[in-house]
């Protein structure tokens, strides 16, 4: 096969099964996880059954992909504000604030049913583990430039981290949110910083 029917095969492909995901989630966040079937989810999404049926069996294998695909969008932005910036305490900020609006906007756009039939998993498991790696290696660059406290190891700074910027999830505003972040960076500089 030419690499222009391939490449356009794929791509349609791709296209196909993001709207699948989305179509999915919207519904499910307007009807409920049991007010959802391959039905809805094809017509709404604009295509057959039979092909609904050739990218999933059931509702539930959609939502595990829908769920995985935001977790690694989720890390892959993490990423990509530790990758960002230069200067280790600006890297520090730009990752916890990136986690904190993730946070956010997890509780504003997702259904709280949606997330907790789907918060398990081994990508779930993963996702934490890069999580708590990505932000370890951030404080310990922090630590050894001294751009924070040194009388609170960096394994005790990590679930604070996490911990206390997860509250954003409980916060009204992205204003509310850079303050939460200001407050945890401020106590990780410490006292006199």
């Amino acid at each position: 096969m030419p690499r222009l029917w391939t490449d356009t095969i794929e791509t349609h492909r791709r296209e196909v099964r993001a709207a699948i995901l989305e179509t999915a989630a919207d519904l499910v966040a307007e009807h409920g996880i049991l007010g959802v079937t391959m039905s809805q989810i094809a017509e709404t999404a604009g295509i057959g059954r039979a092909t609904l049926y050739k990218y999933f069996t059931d509702v539930e294998s959609i939502l595990a992909a829908w769920h995985e695909h935001h977790i690694e969008q989720h890390v892959a932005q993490l990423r990509a504000a530790s990758e960002d910036r230069a200067e280790p305490s600006e890297r520090l900020t730009a990752v916890l604030e990136r986690f904190a609006f993730i946070q956010h906007e997890r509780r504003v756009h997702h259904a709280t049913e949606l997330a907790a039939h789907l918060h398990g998993g081994e990508h779930v498991v993963q996702a934490e583990r890069e999580l708590r790696s990505l932000i370890r290696s951030v404080l310990d660059e922090a630590a050894h430039t001294g751009h924070i406290r040194g009388d609170v190891t960096v394994d005790e700074l990590v679930p604070y981290c996490i911990r206390a910027v997860s509250a954003a999830a409980d916060l009204s505003s992205k204003a509310a949110v850079r303050r939460l972040v200001r407050v945890v960076t401020d106590g990780l500089r410490g006292m006199g910083r």
